[in-house]
């Protein structure tokens, strides 16, 4: 009898580098609250990024629902991912951090069911809560124009949050109860069509570290789909654990350089030719500074 191949709906992808006490609890809650639960035929990948924390042994020993992928360096967020999302056959890729806390109402279903009553609708994300219940503004962010970065740094989104003027970073005048159209979301929950992926391309790898989420949204855009924030599925975000705000100091420091190249390398895709280039210096001044005074 000839064998079949199971026809997926979904592919999650779990990028993992040294994370293993948070891989753990990811896996496990996205087992119990979702996995164990949804109607729809589900594959998860976990990418090991070069780990040496034991993370590669845990999977193999207690996941082996898991399919395993070790690219045996760390390839940085993007590279990492591209390795699984080249793979998936499946009509929709989610990509999920390591650090996620799954829960009773992070039920992924209700984003493929509305994925597919909109066509419209290229990427998905849930609302992202850290663990006080406060939203994460990474999964709810307007296009980092020059407008919306100068009124963020100057910290007049703060001041006006509800200001369609000076908040356009994070949005937050947009009723954040409701699901609505946005104009990019964080790759730590990050729902894509396989189709559209297929006809924009994968991750930029120039990205190593932040910022590639808002480059794929913005080509998503760019391409005539909308990104979409959906509120009625939540999922926990421990963040920080190994980013700017890590208790290793020689990793914070690492982050913050990449955080802020990375705000240059995006302008020089997408907008180094739409401004005089004065202000491609006034940018890189202001990198440097914030750099040298971490």
């Amino acid at each position: 009898m000839k064998k079949t191949t199971k026809k997926y709906d979904l592919t999650l992808i779990v990028l993992s580098y040294n994370t293993q006490f948070w891989l753990k609890k990811t896996l496990e809650t996205l087992k119990e609250f979702y996995l164990d639960k949804s109607k729809y035929n589900i594959k998860t990948i976990v990418v090991d990024n070069g780990s040496t924390d034991g993370s590669i042994e845990f999977v193999k020993k207690n996941m082996k629902w898991v399919e395993l992928i070790e690219t045996g360096e760390n390839l940085g967020f993007a590279g990492g991912n591209n390795v699984a999302l080249k793979k998936i056959e499946s009509r929709y890729a989610m990509l999920l951090n390591s650090d996620l806390e799954f829960r009773d109402d992070s039920n992924l279903d209700i984003l493929i069911e509305h994925m597919d009553k909109h066509p419209e609708a290229g990427v998905i994300t849930p609302k992202i809560e850290f663990i006080n219940g406060d939203m994460d503004p990474a999964c709810h962010r307007g296009e980092p124009t020059l407008w919306a970065s100068i009124t963020y740094f100057a910290k007049l989104e703060k001041l006006f949050p509800q200001s369609p003027l000076f908040g356009q970073y994070h949005q937050y005048y947009k009723d954040l109860n409701s699901h609505h159209v946005i104009d990019a979301c964080s790759g730590a929950t990050f729902l894509i069509r396989k189709d559209i992926m297929d006809e924009i391309g994968y991750l930029d790898e120039r990205f190593f570290m932040y910022a590639e989420d808002l480059d794929w949204c913005k080509r998503v855009r760019d391409h005539g789909f909308q990104v979409i924030y959906h509120p009625e599925v939540k999922i926990t975000h421990h963040k920080y654990k190994s980013g700017i705000k890590s208790s290793s100091k020689q990793i914070a420091k690492t982050t913050n350089r990449y955080f802020y190249d990375t705000m240059l390398q995006y302008y020089d895709k997408h907008y180094v030719d739409k401004y005089p280039k004065f202000i491609r210096q006034i940018i890189k001044y202001f990198i440097t500074i914030k750099k040298g005074g971490f």
